[in-house]
């Protein structure tokens, strides 16, 4: 069934039909992936090795968390549903062009987008590689193969100037967050926006281990946004935020 209106309400009812998704991508019965997003980020959790070098990170994600991941992001988001709801919301106010969907998971984010009239395509990037074709399966069950392409990292993005960044709830595991943000500003056109957040917190007991939270690098991040961006104001009561570059 192709769903090209893949508004805020789809989401609410089905997760962009999520679950159905996972039982085709992974050939599992329904009872099954109920039973493993019941587990949701345990399951991930029991895959970290305990310390976590910033080195180490990038080997972490793009080869040892496999499926899992999936099933970790997709608990998440249906579990979380109100506020990855207001998220699409913002979204829905600012994408526009070509949208750079960084880090972008089980897709929520990368598929509303591809269904939005004043975009022209969707990049997905993400190092898993069980996401990449995750989200490219769940792109043409949904009639939107053609709007959606999917990267291992920005490089593999060409030479395109993005109008829209999306960059939600993927900062904090990266070990140099300031790089990162240099690197969009290269890629962003003069007038984009870019939507971003980030939680650099492994929280009071380490219930966060996949964060990195050492305090030069927070400094370091923050000087560089205030260098390189402006915050531009939206209404919704949500720890994304929207900016351009200057």
């Amino acid at each position: 069934m192709q769903c090209k209106n893949l508004d805020v309400s789809e989401f609410l009812r089905t997760g962009f039909q999520i679950k159905s998704h996972l039982e085709r991508f992974l050939e599992l019965s329904s009872e099954e992936v109920d039973s493993q997003l019941s587990l949701g980020s345990d399951e991930l959790a029991s895959l970290h090795p305990g310390s976590f070098k910033s080195e180490d990170a990038r080997n972490f994600y793009e080869a040892k968390v496999g499926t899992k991941h999936l099933f970790d992001l997709a608990a998440w988001h249906l579990n979380s549903a109100s506020y990855i709801a207001d998220t699409l919301r913002l979204q829905q106010q600012f994408a526009r062009g070509q949208v750079l969907d960084f880090g972008g998971g089980i897709g929520t984010h990368a598929l509303a987008a591809a269904a939005l009239p004043d975009v022209d395509h969707v990049w997905f990037v993400d190092l898993n590689p069980q996401n990449r074709s995750f989200v490219m399966q769940r792109a043409v069950a949904l009639g939107l193969g053609d709007m959606v392409s999917v990267h291992r990292d920005l490089e593999g993005t060409g030479d395109v100037m993005f109008d829209t960044l999306v960059c939600l709830d993927v900062l904090e595991h990266i070990s140099t967050p300031s790089k990162q943000l240099v690197d969009f500003h290269k890629r962003l056109s003069a007038k984009a926006i870019a939507l971003m957040n980030w939680y650099f917190y492994k929280g009071k007991d380490g219930e966060y281990p996949f964060h990195f939270d050492d305090p030069d690098m927070i400094e370091k991040f923050f000087l560089t946004l205030q260098d390189l961006f402006l915050e531009v104001f939206h209404p919704f009561l949500i720890t994304a935020r929207t900016y351009r570059p200057i």
